[in-house]
């Protein structure tokens, strides 16, 4: 026999998310929230799936969010349970990705009394959510009626802005008093609107003015309809349009490696190479050097796109256009002119010139960091979405082709933290496999990513081990450390692998320290079998931040 919360709260709750089609929720385990978690797994509509580390839990959620492209739920028991979830909750708010963040909490008289397990939760996530909302109890007066507004307002707000909102529940006791019928609810009026858009005659007249049209799309998924739409801008030469291994859009036209092609620009290629009309598409962008040179090009005006954040990356934003890419360019392409312009010409000798030296030193770089992902790229299956750790991960991606497989990173805070959960949560939800890239610290450091029992055994992790978090011996500056310093407490040196940890979580393992042993691995490491596989790339003693240095080198 089914047994469901007895707390009306937890029943309207759960009515609602039926009827907006929210059916993934995350559990952490707790007792303040187990009427929630009784409930929903009670309810033959919800897929449950119980994460212990709530840090990972939200990660986890969020992952599975990004794979559905719809909200789903994440639950916890109160107290310091609910501040594990921040730095996902932070994440998906800068990658916007709909997270409902729902805590249970003790009844709100009970704050700051000394209550075990209670904190200040109300509002906690404030500064990174696109709604707070609190529930009254079951026993305050109205509580029915009120709740199934705020409960309705606040899933309309994670659909609308494709962000976190956060429900704080506070729950009394006795909390396990369950009933085997539920009541009959009413169905919703959803009233989420769809805004309106039409370009201004003044954006129409000023890019068939321009005569350098610079596109620069950031971190976003993959979006047939966009592709579709700047494919016809470059069709003709008319744009540049340049991308990065995330932002999930494909062309042989479109430049894909910035960083490949204005590493070493002089302060005469700045302006050689700017533009007078850059518009922006997306959000984070991985690569500075873009940033240096838009910020020293100060283009006479910057468009940027995107129907919540219009940030001024680049100090000369003229144009905030407050709504979807694809709406906008629909628009756009039916009034514009697509000549071809010189400009176009001019990057595309740039890239020429730059992807020879390129192929040049991958004919006899060394084993290496770099020489992994040149071999990685070339060896993933189509059907496999990559997902790639922050720090030296996403910035060796950026040199490469990986063809038209979907590429995510979490970019909204650039965090190690999380990458392995997030990765692992989209695994979850894809029917296609799944891969993860990720440099060592970021999966130690994210070791509860594979504790639970729903990751695909199609699932693959590569991780490159180079000792180290070697990125800060790429970037500029911590080297002016002390060598003793750099290296306990910046680069953080150590002598981990992950040979027991893979066993200890049901992964097939395999290790590789040479060029001829990845050669060889690569041929079956994607192939079916019955558990999940890390493979572990040991680069340690391969000083790999000379090779990425001396590639830089060569470009010249």
């Amino acid at each position: 026999m089914k047994k469901y919360s007895s707390k009306r709260s937890i029943q309207i709750l759960a009515h609602l998310l039926q009827q907006y089609g929210i059916a993934d929720v995350v559990i952490s385990p707790g007792s303040r929230n187990a009427p929630l978690a009784i409930h929903f797994s009670e309810v033959e509509w919800f897929n449950c799936f119980s994460i212990v580390d709530e840090r990972s839990a939200a990660f986890v959620g969020m992952g599975m969010a990004r794979s559905e492209k719809k909200p789903v739920a994440i639950t916890c028991t109160s107290g310091s349970a609910s501040a594990n979830y921040y730095p996902a909750v932070i994440e998906a708010f800068y990658q916007n990705i709909p997270l409902l963040v729902l805590t249970a909490d003790r009844p709100s008289d009970y704050v700051d009394i000394f209550d075990g397990q209670t904190i200040r939760q109300k509002n906690i996530y404030q500064q990174h959510s696109y709604g707070d909302f609190e529930l009254l109890e079951d026993s305050k007066e109205n509580a029915e009626d009120i709740n199934f507004d705020i409960i309705k307002k606040a899933i309309e707000l994670c659909i609308e802005k494709q962000g976190p909102v956060h429900i704080n529940i506070p729950l009394e006791e006795p909390l396990y008093d369950l009933i085997s019928e539920l009541p009959a609810f009413p169905t919703v009026e959803k009233t989420i609107r769809q805004k309106e858009y039409e370009i201004p005659s003044n954006l129409i007249a000023d890019w068939n003015t321009s005569q350098r049209i610079m596109l620069l799309i950031g971190t976003r998924d993959y979006s047939p309809e966009l592709e579709t739409q700047l494919s016809q801008l470059v069709k003709n030469h008319s744009v540049v349009v340049l991308c990065e291994a995330n932002s999930n859009l494909y062309h042989e036209k479109f430049f894909s490696h910035i960083d490949r092609y204005i590493y070493n620009f002089t302060e005469e290629d700045w302006k050689t190479y700017a533009p007078d009309l850059l518009i922006t598409v997306g959000q984070n962008v991985v690569s500075k050097k873009v940033k240096q040179f838009l910020r020293k090009a100060h283009p006479k005006q910057h468009w940027h796109i995107d129907p919540v954040w219009q940030p001024d990356t680049y100090f000369s934003l003229t144009e905030k256009v407050e709504v979807k890419p694809e709406i906008f360019f629909s628009k756009l392409l039916k009034f514009i002119n697509l000549e071809p312009r010189s400009y176009y010409n001019l990057w595309d000798v740039l890239r020429d010139k730059k992807d020879k030296k390129h192929n040049q030193f991958l004919n006899q770089a060394e084993f290496s960091d770099f020489y992994f992902f040149d071999r990685v790229s070339q060896s993933i299956p189509e059907n496999y979405s990559i997902h790639v750790s922050n720090s030296s991960a996403i910035r060796y991606a950026q040199l490469f082709d990986f063809g038209k497989r979907k590429i995510y990173c979490n970019r909204g805070t650039s965090g190690i933290d999380g990458s392995t959960s997030t990765a692992m949560g989209y695994a979850i939800k894809n029917p296609d496999p799944t891969l993860l890239i990720t440099g060592d610290l970021s999966f130690f450091y994210d070791i509860n990513g594979l504790w639970n029992q729903y990751i695909p055994p199609f699932t693959r992790i590569i991780i490159f081990n180079n000792g180290e978090g070697n990125i800060f011996k790429i970037i500029p500056g911590p080297g002016n450390a002390n060598p003793n310093t750099l290296k306990e407490f910046i680069a953080t040196r150590h002598h981990r692998n992950a040979e027991l940890l893979a066993k200890h979580f049901g992964f097939l393992y395999i290790k590789v320290s040479d060029d001829g042993t990845l050669d060889r691995v690569l041929e079956n490491f994607f192939k079916p079998d019955t558990q999940p596989k890390i493979m572990e790339v040991d680069t340690a003693d391969k000083n790999s931040e000379d090779v990425l240095k001396e590639y830089f080198a060569s470009l010249k």
